[in-house]
């Protein structure tokens, strides 16, 4: 079972975890973020990190898709799962995993955003460009 933060608890999240004032970020339903560092100024931020997830999200058995690789939050709480494309990152919370391990928080993080790779659902842009 995938365990869903609210839209608002998402977009805080983001906000503590992602550093550098300059970079768009946008977050998906199930805690998947695409990072946008430098995205031009008539470009529409929801609709390239769809595009982004489209290809980078689902998983695909024995390709780099089912690849990942966790981060320890420092300060916490929670993990962040990567994979096969830098700017897409997963959050992980303290209570949604009854085990802490690398493999099962990856994996766990890995069903997150192969579901938000399938859905689809933005629910957070993060506009930071200058105007």
């Amino acid at each position: 079972m995938i365990f869903v933060m609210s839209e608002q608890d998402l977009a805080e999240t983001w906000r503590r975890i992602i550093r550098g004032d300059g970079k768009s970020w946008v977050v998906f339903a199930h805690g998947t973020c695409v990072v946008l560092p430098d995205p031009g100024p008539g470009v529409d931020l929801a609709a390239q990190a769809v595009a982004i997830l489209r290809e980078y999200g689902p998983v695909r058995a024995g390709s780099p898709a089912g690849d990942f690789g966790t981060i320890t939050l420092d300060p916490g709480p929670g993990w962040v799962v990567y994979g096969h494309h830098d700017d897409v990152l997963t959050y992980v919370g303290p209570d949604e995993a009854s085990d802490s391990s690398d493999l099962a928080i990856g994996l766990y993080g890995r069903g997150k955003r192969d579901q938000d790779g399938r859905e689809l659902n933005v629910v957070h842009v993060e506009d930071k460009r200058q105007r």
